[in-house]
């Protein structure tokens, strides 16, 4: 992972605040700060729109203040990859070309963009490549 851009999704990032998984809470705070520490970690925006929906229904959600932090500390210094026409177009030819869901071809085209070779997430197929991407499940 030294010195290899890499795309954190969703799950990774609220795996930190689930305290019933600690397992899935350490790794994913590795992989974060790793990331943080590196700055070779990323996420896009639609990840910071999912992160604080889920984070707002969570079995203790997070206040605005509290999200607030979290934006300032961790979310923004990630925050790499932006809404654009030309994510649109790439997360629509690979819905439409892998038999992706909407929003699982908008994650993996931000990583594609962001020139990400691995892309962290328990919801896509362990060991699935896009080119140069690579997915790994860093719970396994």
């Amino acid at each position: 992972m030294n010195g290899v851009k890499h795309f954190f999704d969703t799950n990774v990032l609220v795996y930190t605040f689930d305290l019933s998984s600690p397992a899935k809470a350490k790794r994913a705070e590795e992989l974060i700060f790793h990331g943080l520490d590196s700055g070779h970690g990323m996420i896009s925006y639609q990840v910071v729109q999912e992160f604080i929906a889920v984070m707002r229904r969570f079995s203790k959600p997070l206040t605005f203040d509290q999200i607030a932090r979290y934006w300032t500390v961790t979310l923004l210094p990630l925050l790499v990859v932006h809404s654009s026409p030309a994510l649109f177009n790439a997360a629509t030819n690979l819905a439409s070309t892998q038999q992706l869901s909407w929003y699982d071809s908008l994650i993996v085209s931000a990583a594609i963009q962001g020139r990400c070779k691995i892309l962290y997430s328990e919801d896509l197929q362990d060991g699935r490549r896009f080119g140069d991407l690579v997915i790994k499940n860093p719970f396994l």
